[in-house]
C-alpha cells in the first residue's frame, strides 16, 4: 500500500558559479534575557544554528532541492536540545510532548513531477513518537495516495510515516532534564523526581558537564527554515514542542496553513508590472516562502504567514516591508514573534518583534552567519 521514500530522487549535480540558492533559518522567537546570558551559551546556540545552514547548504550545493534543504537544516535542530523541537520540546501540562511540523513549497519538486501543483503543502499535529517530525511531513507530503489530506494528526499520522520508512521513538526520547524543571517550575511544581534517569549524552549537558540552562524561558517559539534553490523553487519546514505547559491537545499555529507557515508562487498580473520587470531584468513571476516563530495563537487569529504572501502579490510590498508589517500587526494584537522568510529573487528577511530571535542565513559562498538578539549583527 505504502511507496516506502527517504532519499531525494533528483540527480545530485553541484550548483554551477552565478547559480542563486538561499537558506534562511530561525530557532524560535521570545523573552530572551540577554543579560543572563554567557559567552558560551551563546557560542552553543550559534554553533548549532550554524550546523543547521551547512546542513541545508550541503543540499543546495550540490543542486538538491529546497524542500530536502529545510528538512536538513530543521532536522539539525530537532536532534538538539537547545531548541523546541524534536529532542529538545517543551513539556505540556501533563507533562508529556506533543509536537508539530509543516511543510510547504512554491512549487511541487523537480524530483516528483507526479506530485499536483494544488497539494501545496501539509502540516501534522499531536506527535509523540516521530523522532524528526520534519521528514514525517515530508515523506507525508511526497505520499498523496496515502496521505491524501492537508492536516494530519496523532498516531494515525505516525503510523502511515513508520509505513514510509521514517524512524519512530519511544516517548522518553523527548525527556530533557532543563525542559522537566521548566514545566515543573512553570506549574509551581516539585522538579523532582525526575520521571526519566538523565543519561550521559543525552544532551542535557555541554561539554563542560554542565546542565545547559536555555536562554528563553518557557518558551513558545519553533525552528524553521526557508530555502531557495537553483531551480528557483522555495520550500518552507517548520517544526515545535508548542507552548510550554499547553492545554493537552492543543493545536498551534505551525500545522495550521496560512498561519505559522506560508509558500506560494504567482505571475504578476498587470501588464505594465511585467513589461517593468522585464526591463530590469526581473522575472515575470514571484515566488515567496515563510516560516513564524512564537505566539501561535495570534498567527492563527492573524493568518500571518498567508498574509505576508498577499501584501507582496496584491499590494506589491517587497518581502522584508511585508514581513514587518505583519509582525508589528501581532504586537498590536499582543503576540510576540518572528518571522523569516525568501523570495525567489534571493530577498531575505529576518522580522521580529521581541527581544531575541535564534536566526542564521547562508549563501553560496557556503558562511554561516547568525544572530540572537534583537540588536544583533548577523555574523
Amino acid at each position: 500500500m505504502f511507496s516506502h521514500e527517504k532519499a531525494p530522487l533528483l540527480p545530485q549535480q553541484r550548483a554551477q558559479s552565478g547559480e542563486k540558492f538561499r537558506l534562511v533559518i530561525h530557532g524560535g522567537a521570545g523573552t530572551m534575557d540577554k543579560s543572563r546570558s554567557t559567552p558560551e551559551l551563546r557560542a552553543q546556540y550559534k554553533a548549532a544554528l550554524a550546523r543547521a545552514l551547512q546542513a541545508g547548504y550541503a543540499v543546495l550545493n550540490a543542486g538538491g532541492e529546497a524542500m530536502d534543504a529545510a528538512v536538513a537544516a530543521v532536522s539539525s535542530m530537532e536532534d538538539c536540545p537547545l531548541f523546541n523541537a524534536g529532542k529538545g520540546a517543551v513539556f505540556n501540562v501533563a507533562g508529556k510532548n506533543e509536537l508539530e511540523t509543516s511543510i510547504m513549497l512554491s512549487r511541487p519538486p523537480a524530483s516528483h513531477p507526479g506530485i499536483p501543483a494544488t497539494r501545496r503543502g501539509a502540516g501534522v499535529t499531536l506527535l509523540t513518537h516521530a523522532r524528526n517530525p520534519s521528514k514525517l511531513v515530508r515523506a507525508l507530503y511526497l505520499a498523496p495516495a496515502d496521505a491524501p489530506h492537508t492536516i494530519f494528526s496523532g498516531s494515525a499520522a505516525e503510523t502511515i510515516g513508520e509505513a514510509l520508512g521514517v524512524e519512530l521513538v519511544d516517548e522518553s526520547y523527548f525527556f530533557t532534564e532543563a525542559r522537566w524543571r521548566e514545566h515543573r517550575r512553570g506549574l509551581g511544581l516539585p522538579e523532582e523526581p525526575l520521571p526519566c534517569p538523565t543519561q550521559p549524552g543525552d544532551g542535557d549537558s555541554n561539554k563542560t558537564g554542565k546542565e545547559w540552562v536555555p536562554l528563553d524561558q518557557l518558551p513558545t517559539g519553533t525552528v524553521g527554515a526557508v530555502a531557495l534553490d537553483v531551480r528557483g523553487a522555495i520550500a518552507s519546514v517548520t517544526s515545535t514542542g508548542g507552548r510550554t505547559n499547553k492545554l493537552v491537545g492543543r493545536v498551534g499555529d505551525t500545522p495550521i496553513v496560512g498561519a505559522g507557515f506560508w509558500a506560494e508562487e504567482w505571475v504578476i498580473g498587470s501588464r505594465l508590472r511585467r513589461v517593468w520587470r522585464r526591463v530590469r531584468g526581473k522575472s515575470e513571476r514571484v515566488a515567496v516562502g515563510v516560516s513564524g516563530t512564537g505566539d501561535g495563537d495570534y498567527f492563527i487569529r492573524l493568518a500571518t504567514g498567508s498574509t505576508i504572501g498577499r501584501r507582496m502579490k496584491y499590494l506589491h510590498e517587497s518581502l522584508p516591508k511585508a514581513a514587518a508589517a505583519c509582525v508589528e500587526e501581532l504586537r498590536r494584537d499582543g503576540g510576540i514573534g518572528g518571522v523569516i522568510g525568501l523570495d525567489n529573487t534571493g530577498r531575505v528577511a529576518m522580522s521580529l518583534n521581541c527581544s531575541g530571535m535564534y536566526r542564521g542565513v547562508i549563501y553560496e559562498d557556503g558562511l554561516p552567519k547568525t544572530a540572537i538578539f534583537d540588536d544583533d549583527e548577523l555574523d
